[in-house]
């Protein structure tokens, strides 16, 4: 009897997954593309001709693999954002890899479901730059910015068995501010489904009624197709049906049902709880589609003198802005990457992250979903005026109001976005044409989803005080500025102030420099900036002024840190030097490392961990009784410091010095004799709660290996991030170690490639061989998709070798 009700729930599993895979099937195309770049395509035809194009799998950028030049994009310019008063030959500018040019991609498939009375849809969720899409040798449509999500009906192109998909890219030079990447470098798909379906991005899920014991959630579908009938069916995280409605009432496009869920779960930052909608679309008793959208159980209001109340909670933005770009890896998506940094973000205390100054990534947001961050979606970094010669300013009219629709319809299920911004430090905030299209904007923002308020990065402060253009935006957001904080808030109407964009502080990893001081602009022999983090640009500022306005003005709702990364392109202070091909503003390097300024954000944003992190390193052989200051950043209001056993006094925060000393433990005058530097923290009763040594490292000897994931998926996609450090006898890290060192993967799994965070090594990501920046570099292993082991064997003149096992499971 058991045997036969196991055969009956194996029948009808059969027949459920028969009919999901007869209403809509999904087609991610990943493997066996074929790409080649303008150099051969100017010889070949690569519409017809695919000899000695190259196999790649999408997401793909074609640029990362180098090498770097210094001419590559080299531009002569005059930034205003910069401050700049001439303008000036840059060559980092855009991260001097080869992303300028055509790329060709080509990829066959066939579509066994598509027959009479289907479509098909050809989705991309991002191509650099400028992609023009052909299907069997035919010219389908044509989308040029490269940061938008857009889909085709391809249902007229196709033919039975195998299909040819063809796709141009071609980025100009002087089209980016920052490395743009290249390529196909975020995933296709192929949707099949009914003529008669839910349209895509045709659907808004929100919660406009939230109480302990209901949760009104509200569902408008636009719906292609008569005389049907739309079944949903809310689950909660355990797939548990909580909530069912089915409706058949049709105004226009849209059906629309309002669904009772008992004692909601709610979407919060620490516990980010989701629900999944399960829509069947019926014609009759014939299931014509069925879509399945997670959603959160959430209330997003903003409050004069309060800011966003996220369920009815006072909720400050503690904040990064974030580039698409993924160190190493380019700009090529990868959720595993993204994963890592939301995961080191996390412990820092982050609790909000800003697409700067792009559209972000369906897996980014995913992410951002599951873990509990907040999210400030932004659109554009210009409008019609034009801050590069090639940028978006070429296609503003044509096709601004395109991809914001795009944006916010394909996005804006996600709970985790607070808010949308059509703009970053856009010149357009000079005029009255510029007021307009602010204005403009944001009405189609609002069209599309009531339920968020917009903002712009301004930059321009003093001007759009007068102008009325920062008056117009739902919130208000500055980009540094912050002497005009004050007169800003009494100007505008709308009772608070967002720093959208703050600090720009700048640092190597590892890297200080003496004397210790505060420096705008400032810049040293070897092109590194000081991980005292004391210096900026002359824009910008250090953290703790940005801390001040925050701790001491409720109306100011927080801030998004320039940045949390560090990135490819940008190398301010050094946009004049060579070599020098990424950023220093990161509060982690290009490798995912945190630098010191990691450690003082999380003193003030992690309130549920301890902090308590020494600088400098203790290496400073020729230093010997020179004054060598000591910071330390701690969640601790005062601590007591020692070198070698001797005192070096207590320090305690305080608002009666320098901002500085509101935020960090510093001791200015401490004499420089190798050996072991300790702080002892003390809590509010005066007792010692704390403590950490540091020690004078001696030569390299070995190597010690740390993976963030130790167990990785055997999917073909999954990372595991090794990072590699040059250590002393005694374990100890040499801090000035820059070996070379020499990578070997085996087993089920692959090299995919090592980053040092070093600004001005030319070394290439892909290649197994790097040298160690400040002692350290990373080593990223991809998986196979076999479930067995992964060995990684690092190699070093000198140095024992050292190996780790990454097991890889189903």
């Amino acid at each position: 009897m058991k045997l036969f009700y196991r055969l009956i729930v194996i029948v009808l599993l059969f027949i459920s997954v028969c009919v999901n895979a007869q209403t809509r099937s999904v087609k991610t195309l990943e493997s066996n593309w074929k790409f080649i770049n303008e150099e051969v395509a100017a010889a070949k035809k690569p519409e017809t001709n695919t000899t000695n194009w190259e196999t790649v799998s999408v997401p793909h950028d074609w640029a990362i693999f180098g090498p770097f030049d210094k001419e590559i994009d080299a531009q002569k310019v005059k930034v205003q954002q910069d401050m700049d008063d001439e303008a000036r030959m840059r060559t980092g500018r855009t991260g001097a890899l080869p992303h300028i040019g055509v790329g060709w991609y080509r990829k066959t498939f066939t579509l066994p479901e598509f027959k009479a009375g289907k479509k098909a849809l050809l989705v991309f969720d991002g191509a650099m730059s400028d992609a023009h899409v052909f299907v069997n040798g035919k010219k389908v449509g044509n989308h040029p910015y490269g940061y938008a999500y857009f889909y085709f009906d391809i249902s007229d192109y196709l033919k039975d068995g195998e299909n040819l998909l063809a796709v141009r890219l071609e980025n100009l030079p002087s089209s980016s501010r920052w490395y743009p990447g290249a390529g196909i470098y975020r995933k296709v798909q192929i949707i099949v489904k009914d003529e008669v379906d839910f349209q895509q991005w045709g659907t808004f899920i929100t919660t406009p009624f939230i109480s302990e014991e209901v949760a009104k959630v509200n569902i408008k579908s636009e719906i292609n197709g008569e005389n049907i009938k739309v079944i949903t069916e809310i689950e909660d995280a355990n797939g548990k049906m909580v909530a069912s409605k089915t409706s058949g009432e049709k105004f226009g496009k849209l059906v629309e049902q309002n669904i009772a869920v008992p004692n909601p779960i709610l979407w919060t930052i620490e516990k980010p709880y989701l629900y999944t909608a399960n829509q069947k679309l019926y014609v009759g008793d014939e299931l014509k589609d069925v879509q399945t959208t997670r959603f959160g159980i959430r209330s997003v209001v903003y409050e004069r003198g309060k800011g966003l109340m996220l369920n009815g909670k006072i909720t400050k933005f503690k904040g990064v802005c974030l580039h698409h770009d993924l160190g190493p890896l380019g700009a090529a998506v990868n959720k595993a990457a993204l994963k890592r940094q939301l995961t080191i973000l996390k412990d820092m205390g982050c609790n909000a992250i800003r697409s700067s100054h792009n559209m972000p990534s369906h897996e980014q947001l995913e992410l951002c979903d599951e873990m509990g961050f907040l999210f400030l979606a932004e659109s554009f970094d210009e409008w019609a005026k034009a801050k590069v010669k090639n940028g978006y300013n070429r296609w503003f009219n044509d096709w601004a109001e395109t991809d914001v629709v795009n944006l916010v319809r394909a996005t804006r299920n996600h709970p985790c976005i607070v808010m949308w911004s059509s703009g970053n430090e856009v010149p357009d905030q000079w005029g009255n044409e510029g007021v307009k299209r602010a204005k403009w904007l944001q009405d189609i923002f609002h069209r599309e989803d009531p339920t968020r308020p917009v903002t712009v990065g301004m930059d321009q402060v003093a001007n759009v005080m007068k102008s009325g253009f920062g008056a117009i935006m739902d919130i208000p957001g500055l980009n540094y500025r912050l002497p005009l904080y004050g007169e800003a808030y009494e100007r505008f109407p709308q009772g608070f102030i967002l720093g959208s964009e703050t600090a720009s502080t700048v640092s190597s990893r590892g890297i200080y420099k003496f004397p210790v001081q505060e420096f705008k602009q400032k810049e040293y022999d070897d092109f590194q900036s000081s991980s005292y983090d004391l210096e900026a640009c002359r824009w910008s500022n250090v953290p703790d002024e940005d801390f001040v306005w925050q701790d001491d003005y409720d109306w100011v709702i927080g801030e998004f840190v320039w940045t949390g990364f560090d990135y490819l392109g940008e190398p301010t202070p050094y946009n004049e030097a060579w070599p020098s091909r990424s950023s220093y503003f990161g509060i982690c390097d290009l490798a995912g490392l945190p630098k010191d300024r990691f450690y003082l954000y999380r003193s003030r944003w992690n309130t549920e961990d301890e902090t308590l992190h020494i600088l400098p390193h203790w290496n400073w052989e020729g230093r010997e009784g020179e004054t060598t200051p000591v910071f330390v950043y701690t969640n601790y209001n005062s601590a007591e410091l020692f070198v070698n056993g001797v005192s070096q006094g207590i320090q305690t925060k305080t608002k009666d010095l320098s901002k500085q000393h509101r935020y960090r433990l510093m001791w200015m005058d401490v004499k420089y004799e190798p050996g072991t530097v300790k702080v002892v923290a003390f809590d509010d009763t005066g007792k010692p709660a704390a403590e950490k040594e540091i020690h004078t490292a001696g030569k390299p000897h070995h190597l010690e290996l740390s993976a963030d994931c130790e167990t990785i998926s055997a999917d073909g996609k999954d990372l595991s991030y090794v990072t590699v450090s040059v250590v002393d006898k005694d374990g100890n890290l040499c801090p000035n170690a820059d070996n070379q060192l020499s990578f070997n993967v085996s087993g089920a799994g692959s090299f995919k490639a090592v980053c040092n965070g070093d600004a001005t090594s030319l070394e290439l990501f892909h290649l197994p061989t790097m040298k160690a920046f400040s002692g350290k570099l990373v080593v990223t292993v991809q998986a196979g998709e076999e479930a067995e082991e992964i060995e990684l064997e690092v190699k070093s003149k000198g140095l024992k070798t050292a190996k780790m096992l990454i097991q890889t499971q189903e």
